[in-house]
């Protein structure tokens, strides 16, 4: 297993948090609250990019630092980069607030 420097704040958090570039292929070891897991990576993880720790099914809250950060648009599985493409953001959504307008 290798020493790669990652976040993963909160034991309900299925994602994880690079803090350096891991190529592909890696076995990280991410560990938090007492509970640690061994992670083979699918893809390369940039710096300060997130990955699955565990399975994620379709529509399911991506939870990162013990908040939700928006849902899987997809099935992601332990080790995949986890970005725009297979998450759809909750956070900052202005296309989700509902406007009262006085009639």
């Amino acid at each position: 297993m290798t020493g790669y420097k990652t976040v993963w704040l909160h034991r309900t958090d299925n994602v994880a948090t690079a803090l350096e570039p891991i190529e592909a292929g890696a076995v990280v070891k991410v560990e938090t609250d007492g509970e640690a897991i061994a992670v083979e990576l699918r893809e390369s993880i940039e710096f300060g990019h997130k990955f699955a720790v565990r399975s994620i099914g379709a529509g399911e809250d991506i939870r990162k630092y013990g908040s939700v950060i928006g849902a899987a648009k997809r099935d992601i599985v332990p080790g995949e980069h986890v970005h725009v493409h297979n998450l759809e953001g909750k956070r900052g959504r202005g296309d989700r607030i509902v406007e009262q307008h006085g009639a």
